[in-house]
């Protein structure tokens, strides 16, 4: 159950909004990148110190992919710099932070740096970031003293029933666990297929991707990230000027392909792309094209990684 008690936390004064709500005054909706952005962290640290939390769970992470609606342009690393190393390890469903690291979180949310993810202590604390700076608090406690403090600091702490970002409003996702019987039948696969591709998501807008073979499948599976999503696809094909022809004129796909070092690439392709990306895959060993979007995905197989207790807890 979500938390009882849920604040919305704006620098928009609520005398200024419309009978539907919707704020009309002059405030802008992007960070000042200064005290009023001090203000919001200031506010969310009370409501976490009246709550007894100083750890909180990441919970559902993304990165801007290649579309990217923040209202201020992308930055290299989406903002997580200097939280946490290029390949993002530590930056996944699950993770546990301290609070001066999920503050930092919240700031990059703020700033639309490309970086989303809800932030949770069980089910007695959570902090959601919404669009033109929304922050939803909830907690099991009313927070008296906390709701005081962010007057105080100039903003606007406003009772909810509920965060409109909370994960118990959202359709269930894929609840498939990538247990034994799952690895089964990748190895089925593999026994008629001599090879497969293999999507390895922890961070949605972020994807590995692995070319699996029945001789390295124990070395990929060990090296997987904490409940990922994995989705498997048949393997690239090694006539790669057939892939490069049939891309659609228009629309994208995602291209994925094996460069001469046997790592693997993969880009979203426009129509206005092809150019370059020929000389982006110049020489690969092998490709494909997949679809961009999730409705005409048709993958071999798509499960998620359990806990170590094989609990399912990922919700994707």
């Amino acid at each position: 159950m979500p938390p009882a008690f849920v604040h919305r936390i704006t620098k928009y004064d609520p005398a200024d909004r419309d009978d539907r709500g919707h704020y009309t005054g002059a405030e802008e909706t992007v960070s000042d990148h200064g005290p009023v952005e001090a203000a919001y962290l200031a506010a969310v640290t009370a409501f976490a110190d009246a709550s007894g939390i100083d750890r909180l769970e990441i919970r559902e992470p993304a990165v801007a992919g290649f579309v990217h609606f923040g209202a201020e342009p992308p930055v290299e690393g989406h903002g997580l710099g200097l939280l946490f190393p290029p390949d993002l390890t530590g930056y996944h469903d699950g993770a546990e932070v301290s609070l001066p690291v999920a503050l930092e979180l919240v700031r990059a949310m703020l700033r639309d740096q490309g970086v989303w993810c809800r932030l949770e202590a069980g089910g007695t604390f959570t902090v959601h970031v919404g669009w033109d700076q929304y922050v939803y608090v909830g907690s099991d406690r009313p927070c008296t003293d906390a709701v005081a403090r962010t007057w105080e600091l100039g903003l606007f702490p406003e009772p909810m029933a509920a965060s409109p970002y909370a994960a118990e409003l959202e359709e269930p996702g894929n609840t498939q666990t990538a247990d034994e019987d799952f690895w089964t039948h990748v190895q089925t696969e593999l026994a008629s297929r001599q090879a497969l591709l293999l999507e390895e998501t922890c961070v949605r807008g972020a994807a590995r991707w692995h070319r699996l073979t029945a001789e390295n499948l124990d070395a990929v599976r060990a090296g997987l990230g904490p409940r990922a999503l994995l989705t498997v696809w048949p393997d690239l094909t090694a006539d790669v000027d057939t892939v490069l022809a049939g891309l659609p004129e228009e629309g994208s796909v995602e291209l994925v392909w094996e460069a001469p070092d046997g790592t693997i690439g993969h880009a979203i392709v426009h129509d206005t792309d092809h150019e370059r990306l020929a000389i982006l895959v110049a020489g690969a060993r092998a490709a494909c094209a997949l679809p961009v979007h999730v409705d005409d995905h048709h993958p071999l197989l798509c499960a998620v990684l359990p806990d170590s207790d094989g609990v399912l807890r990922a919700r994707w």
